[in-house]
Order: structure tokens, then sequence, then C-alpha cells
């Protein structure tokens, strides 16, 4: 499947005439229409095209292979033609998404999904780091994040909540902050990949950033969910992964008049053209499920079942 993409890629490069003319028409970053180049030429054997700074143009091995490409696109549109007897989504999907997404949201969604579509199959993968679509062969990252690289072709699903917490043995220990800014003088435990731990919030129209550090990070939330059920720290998680401690007096929500800033949850994939029928059904199918799953909005909305009071 990755040489079909190769191979419509190179054939919009040449008929469009550059790398970035090929992007935009396919929808694709510019860096990712040089990798299925590279590709092809590695496939071929040889150089495909001369690159000077005005144009491009076709070596020989260039112009063979642009015929053969063709003659493969055009056989593979009449093998659709012939053997889609419906349009029910089929074939395997290989998903990548972070530990905690997977085993709080994605297990019971991507459940769903397959007894709906009972000819699909989820390989699901689970990984704290952003992953390399096409070196992974990975046709959906589910992330959470702010920061989308400018390059990324994404769909955001949903947006996640977030919340700060402690074990009640914690705070009988160091206290209960009163205000965000309390935050700075606890021992707060953070995620790895935020780079520089700055907590930010809101509050009846005004925005706070606090400057939070501790002891202890680590580049997986879960564990530092479970150290916080330790007694550790002050952790700041996902509502969909404390909510349940919550409610059940394990932790104890803090700052509840302060609301921390929601993130995104985006599916990313690598094209906008042509997405094969289980990818775009999967898209769909999660957009519909953040939207109205009964569990996934009641864990949004859950309430604590007791707040602390604050101690100094």
């Amino acid at each position: 499947m990755d040489r079909l993409i190769a191979a419509e890629v190179f054939i919009s490069i040449v008929e469009h005439g550059s790398m970035i003319a090929a992007a935009q028409a396919l929808g694709m970053s510019r860096a990712m229409v040089t990798r299925y180049l590279a590709q092809m030429e590695d496939w071929a054997g040889a150089r495909l095209l001369h690159r000077t700074t005005r144009k491009l143009s076709l070596t020989a091995a260039g112009d063979e292979t642009l015929s053969r490409c063709r003659q493969l696109l055009e056989i593979t549109a009449h093998m659709a033609v012939s053997t889609s007897s419906s349009d029910e989504p089929q074939g395997l999907l290989r998903i990548s998404c972070a530990q905690s997404l997977a085993q709080s949201v994605l297990a019971g969604a991507v459940s769903q999904y397959l007894r709906r579509y009972p000819q699909t199959a989820v390989d699901l993968q689970t990984s704290n780091h952003a992953v390399n679509l096409i070196e992974e062969r990975i046709d959906l990252a589910v992330r959470i994040t702010n920061a989308l690289e400018p390059n990324l072709i994404a769909r955001q699903l949903a947006s996640c909540a977030s919340v700060v917490c402690a074990a009640p043995s914690y705070l009988a220990a160091q206290g209960t902050p009163a205000r965000v800014e309390d935050l700075a003088v606890h021992n707060c435990l953070t995620y790895s990949y935020f780079g520089k731990s700055l907590w930010q919030f809101s509050r009846t129209g005004e925005n706070y950033s606090v400057p939070v550090s501790g002891n202890l990070s680590a580049n997986d939330s879960l564990v530092l969910l479970s150290a916080t059920l330790q007694g550790a720290g002050i952790a700041l998680q996902p509502r969909y992964s404390a909510a349940p401690l919550i409610a059940s007096g394990q932790l104890v929500e803090l700052l509840p008049s302060y609301q921390p800033q929601e993130m995104g949850i985006y599916g990313i994939y690598t094209s906008r053209k042509q997405l094969p029928r289980t990818l775009r059904s999967m898209l769909d199918f999660l957009l519909d499920w953040f939207a109205n799953d009964p569990q996934w909005l009641a864990t949004l909305n859950a309430t604590p079942a007791s707040k602390a009071t604050p101690r100094t």
C-alpha cells in the first residue's frame, strides 16, 4: 500500500512540475512528498528526476517508471471496482496512541467500532512519543496536544479536560493549596514531554501560569498517577484517568474553581486525498463516539465526591 501511495505521489510530482505543487494537490506536507519520492527511487533502484532550482525533469529511468506507475494505478483502480461488493469497511488499521488514552478510552471505543464493522481489525500500538507514521506503518495516530507540528494532517476529535489532584495522605502531611500560586511551593509530579513545567489555568476570564517542580517526572502519565496515589505529590492528570479515583475518594480534586488548560485530542494521518474507507470510518466513528458516549461524557462532567479543606 505504501508503494501505491509512492506511485501516486511520483505521478503527481511529474504532472504538477514540482514537489510543492504536488504536496498541495495531494494535501500532504512537502516533507512527506519528499519521503515518498525517495521510497519510489529506492524501489526503482535509480534516480528518477533531475532537480534544478527552476524545474524538475525525468531521467531515463524516471520516464520508464512513470509509465509503469500509471499502469499500476490503473490496475488497482480496476481491482477496486471489481472487488468492492459493498461499502462496508474492511481490513487492518494500525493505530498509535499514548498508553493512558488507550487503556482508559480507546480500548472501549475501538471495541465498539469492531462490533459495528466485523470485517475490520485493529492493531493498537501504545507509545508515549510522536511516531513517524510512514516509517512505522501507522495509519492513524491519536494524540493529546496543543502544539501540533504545522506539517501534520490532523482532525480534532474531542477536547481533553485535566484536573489537579493529590492523595489524602499527601494533603494531610503537606497541606492543601488554596490558590494556584501555592502550587509553586508543593512537590508537583511533572510530565517529561511538557519540557518546561508550566501549569496553565483560567478563572473568571483571567489566565494563570504557574511554574511547578518536584522530585519525580515521567514520560507516562499513568506512572505519575500511580505515584500520586501513593502520596508522592500533586499531579495534573487527564480527567478521564483521575475521575474514578476522585469519585472513590482515593484522590482529592484540588483548586476546583480554577480550570486547567484543555488540550485537543487529534487523529493524525498522512494524506487528505482518497482516505481508505477503513480509516475514514474510524475517524468518523471516533468523532461521534467522543460526542455521544455516555461513559466518556460522564467522566468529563464528573464532580468530586468531596473537596479537601485547605490547610496551611
